[in-house]
Parts: structure tokens; C-alpha cells; sequence
């Protein structure tokens, strides 16, 4: 996910943490980690320093994690042009999951 590649090492490292922990309880988390947004989507919420970075996900077929969008969260309340753009990322997804191939695990 480019969002992510773009930033530092250590905001990496801790995303990729929360991504291995969101693993490891097959998608399964609860606040503070995690919140449900609509219709199956959830974000997950890392928080490093000042920074509030956002993925949504949706888990699928039992235990695949499928990373949907992420963004820096500035305000108080999701703004809701990130959770469309999610929702939409999801039904492309949804319409074209047999053209994907998926990265191995972390």
C-alpha cells in the first residue's frame, strides 16, 4: 500500500505490528485497536507521537486481511469522503476478487 511505503521506518515498523497483531486474532480486534465503520469495513488505529494513522480493512473468506485504504487522520471525526473512498475500495474488491493475488504474510 503506497500510504504506508511512503512513511518513516519506525511509523512502518508500528503499523506493521498492529497488521501482525490484526493477524494473529484473524482480523478479530476491538478498540482501541480497532473500530467498525459500515458494512463489514473496520480501521485500524495506530497512533504514533501526534500522528493518527487510519487503515481500513475488511476480513474475507475466514481469516484473509484485505487493507482497503489508509490516510492521516487530522480531525476529530473520520471524514466521511475516507470512509466512501473505503466502501468503494471494498465493492471493487468484491467485483474483482478473482483477478487478485494476494502478498504472502508479513
Amino acid at each position: 500500500m503506497a500510504y504506508i511505503r511512503a512513511l518513516s521506518e519506525k511509523e512502518q515498523g508500528k503499523i506493521a505490528a498492529y497488521i501482525v497483531l490484526l493477524r494473529d486474532y484473524a482480523g478479530r480486534i476491538d478498540e482501541p485497536y480497532s473500530r467498525y465503520i459500515s458494512s463489514g469495513v473496520r480501521e485500524l488505529r495506530v497512533e504514533l507521537a501526534h500522528n493518527r494513522h487510519r487503515i481500513f480493512y475488511v476480513t474475507v473468506e475466514g481469516k484473509k486481511i484485505i487493507l482497503l485504504h489508509a490516510f492521516l487522520k487530522k480531525t476529530p471525526k473520520t471524514p466521511k469522503q475516507e470512509i466512501v473512498r473505503a466502501l468503494n475500495n471494498f465493492e471493487d474488491y468484491k467485483i474483482n476478487k478473482k483477478l487478485i493475488e494476494y502478498e504472502k504474510e508479513i
